[in-house]
């Protein structure tokens, strides 16, 4: 890391902390006092499920009822390779969005994968890529979710990735402004995972409805090679919509040992964001359950002493 990176990552930091500290002095939600919010809010990406999901011992239609019988999360973030048939299939539609409902749990985005390239090289692919993803944000209308997570997959040069993945992004975003959904962008792989990248891609895009979902893990941009994940997210969060916190595994403290989150935490309070932090755990030295709930305990651990 970079000596001006760090003395810009401290001053921003330090203005983010000074004002959430004069914007909220209470704990996590239990116990904050009443009429105040806490710094974030935690909601459960569905991924953090996958294996439980798709060797069939829960049924996805059970996700928020989980999320909040067995976790204590309020907001979900649902994965399409759960219901992949089901983005038009107003049954299955009403009837998670009833389960969500009836037990109080926000329905936050949809993430999607498998729809096609969105800054695909050939332009007609390009195109039905971005037809292929309307569905998914119809079906998160409905749902009542705030965005759509995508891809921004391309080929090319660095220059020429950035055009044809902003030229995607750009008309899946104006099709998602007209249903009041954002179109928001992980990184996820290749050059999304390059913080200055993903930046530039947002730039070219210019929509208020695009936006990133900065991912504390997701950083590896080639095999064996790493972008600096605090100078990654620093890079992602004045664009962000959403921001998933990427665990794996955890020290005898309770502390994920490759993203320090008592860095990351900081810099996405820094540029004022108050939302949903989604719990992804990815490990495999913990079960699905014990990672989702050593990943929350860090969560509320770091939003108390932070507030």
């Amino acid at each position: 890391m970079s000596l001006s990176f760090s003395r810009r990552h401290f001053l921003s930091a330090s203005a983010g902390l000074l004002a959430a500290s004069s914007l909220s002095k209470s704990l996590f939600a239990a116990d904050a006092p009443k009429g105040k919010a806490p710094l974030f809010k935690i909601s459960l990406a569905q991924w953090s499920l996958h294996k439980t999901f798709f060797s069939k011992q829960a049924d996805p239609l059970d996700f928020a009822k989980i999320a909040k019988q067995d976790y204590g999360i309020e907001g979900i973030e649902y994965v399409n390779q759960f219901f992949k048939d089901k983005a038009q299939d107003q049954a299955y539609l009403t009837e998670l969005k009833k389960r969500a409902d009836d037990n109080g749990v926000t329905s936050v985005l949809i993430m999607c994968d498998g729809e096609g390239a969105l800054g695909d090289a050939d332009e007609a692919k390009r195109t039905q890529a971005v037809d292929n993803h309307k569905k998914w944000v119809e079906a998160a209308k409905f749902l009542g979710c705030h965005s759509i997570r995508v891809n921004a997959q391309s080929s090319g040069s660095y220059h020429e990735q950035i055009k044809r993945a902003a030229d995607g992004l750009g008309k899946l975003t104006e099709f998602g402004a007209t249903h009041d959904i954002g179109v928001i962008v992980e990184n996820h792989g290749g050059l999304s995972s390059n913080g200055s990248w993903l930046a530039e891609v947002m730039r070219t895009v210019n929509h208020p409805g695009c936006g990133t979902l900065p991912d504390f893990g997701n950083f590896q941009v080639a095999p064996k090679v790493w972008y600096d994940r605090y100078k990654g997210t620093e890079e992602l969060m004045p664009f962000a919509k959403g921001v998933s916190a990427k665990s794996h595994d955890f020290d005898e403290a309770g502390n994920e040992t490759k993203s320090d989150y008592r860095k990351l935490i900081p810099i996405v309070l820094s540029y004022g964001y108050r939302s949903w932090i989604g719990i992804e755990y990815e490990g495999s030295k913990a079960s699905e359950a014990d990672g989702i709930k050593l990943t929350k305990k860090l969560l509320e651990t770091v939003r108390a002493e932070l507030s």
